[in-house]
């Protein structure tokens, strides 16, 4: 979404679409996660490690803001953080796929 940004002509229609797109799917990924922190470490921790667990994205995009000020004071606007994000999303990605997740195994109950 991003790359499709910088590359459009900065017009008030692709602000728009770009927000839009944004808004939408802003919280996406909060079932899975929830989901992922329950299956690992149970329904016990699970509001305190998925607070964290949201709370370290707030803390990069907080960290974000000020290399973004930067970037539009030296080069004038936002392209160079759109590189950077580019760059740190696919290198999160190239991470992330090298992951192996192993099988839960759920112990069998008698009943």
């Amino acid at each position: 979404m991003t790359s499709w940004y910088i590359l459009m002509p900065k017009t008030e229609l692709v602000y728009y679409v770009f927000a839009a797109g944004l808004g939408f799917t802003w919280l996406a990924t909060v079932p899975p996660t929830a989901a992922t922190v329950g299956k690992l470490f149970g329904a016990r921790s699970l509001a305190t490690l998925f607070d964290l667990t949201l709370l370290s994205p707030q803390t990069g995009g907080f960290l974000g803001a000020y290399p973004g000020g930067l970037a539009i004071t030296h080069f004038g606007d936002f392209s160079w953080m759109g590189y950077a994000d580019m760059t740190l999303a696919a290198l999160a990605a190239a991470v992330n796929l090298a992951l192996r997740e192993a099988p839960v195994l759920v112990p069998l109950t008698s009943t």
